[in-house]
């Protein structure tokens, strides 16, 4: 498993983020998002939790929305200097384990691979 070390801050954005499960349906907004090259939605879970998801999370069947995958969109505050091993890395954001247990989405811009 790839690890990294924090070069910048990062605080979560979103208290409350958005959770789908493969298979869910969910209802897109329009707006849309480019973060560093990658394309981000706006949507709405079942539990009317908005947030941005990944493009390649979507699958479209008879005019409704589904994810394809698991996905929670929680972040990982982190501090410069910390190691953080990968989990994923998905539309230029790690998925990260700190060494406390916690883990979350952490901008890959954020890390320097070890």
């Amino acid at each position: 498993m790839p690890r990294f070390r924090v070069i910048e801050d990062w605080d979560a954005a979103y208290e409350d983020p958005i959770v789908l499960k493969a298979d869910e349906e969910f209802w897109l907004s329009g707006k849309t998002d480019n973060w560093d090259v990658h394309v981000w939605l706006w949507a709405k879970n079942q539990s009317d939790k908005e947030g941005w998801i990944p493009d390649s999370l979507v699958r479209r069947v008879a005019g409704k929305t589904y994810a394809i995958a698991d996905f929670s969109a929680i972040e990982l505050m982190c501090r410069k200097g910390e190691v953080l091993d990968a989990i994923h890395e998905l539309n230029g954001w790690v998925l990260c384990r700190a060494a406390s247990g916690s883990s979350g989405w952490v901008p890959v811009r954020n890390l320097q691979e070890l």
